[in-house]
């Protein structure tokens, strides 16, 4: 496939990046700082962009492209409207180019929660929730935009992330939350984006990954 990825350096980002370029995708990363990428500049085709909000510089990443990838989003706390910014601008571009299927990163607690969690995953989410309310707030957002749009969107919605190894071996559920889903890492999240893009049961929905 040819695929565009926003947020290439990040953690999901770069091991979207990787694996893709494994598989023998054709890739183009949108960065703002190409030496951060994960693989040699020659296996990718790198559009740099100084903002990511520029609507021109976005038509030229995406036109052409079979699938839009994305792990933007807030790194801490204080999310800034970043993600539904941010996405948004991207909807607008792929609409412009034709584009249609879209892959985004978000995060469970925006997704319903399993009816039969336990006990002590409940009181561990609404602790947690409390703690990142203006992030789930942007995803929220964000995710509200995806259902407005046109797109052929799916959004990936993994618990706490890790740094653990690409292993293949998650849970996922279409419209719903895995039970007692706790972590996964970053590189089976990329993995699970990869193999979702031409998953029609995940078009327009949200997708629980998790151990």
């Amino acid at each position: 496939m040819r695929i565009t990825v926003f947020g290439a350096t990040g953690g999901i980002g770069q091991e979207v990046v990787r694996q893709a370029v494994a598989a023998g995708h054709e890739v183009t990363a949108v960065v703002r700082d190409p030496a951060r990428l994960p693989v040699p500049l020659s296996a990718v085709q790198v559009h740099t962009v100084a903002r990511v909000d520029d609507p021109e510089a976005l038509r030229e990443a995406v036109a052409g492209r079979d699938a839009v990838l994305s792990a933007l989003g807030s790194r801490g706390r204080k999310a800034g409207g970043v993600a539904e910014r941010l996405t948004g601008a991207v909807l607008a571009a792929m609409e412009a180019e034709g584009v249609r299927r879209l892959l985004v990163v978000s995060a469970a607690p925006v997704g319903p929660r399993p009816a039969d969690d336990p006990l002590p995953d409940r009181l561990a989410r609404r602790a947690i929730g409390a703690i990142l309310k203006e992030v789930y707030a942007d995803l929220t957002r964000m995710e509200a935009a995806l259902a407005r749009s046109t797109a052929d969107w799916t959004s990936v919605r993994p618990p706490k992330l890790t740094n653990g190894p690409l292993t293949g071996k998650y849970r996922t559920a279409v419209g719903s939350t895995p039970r007692s889903g706790r972590s996964i890492s970053r590189a089976d999240v990329a993995h699970a984006m990869l193999a979702l893009v031409d998953d029609p049961a995940s078009v327009r929905q949200g997708v629980g990954v998790a151990y």
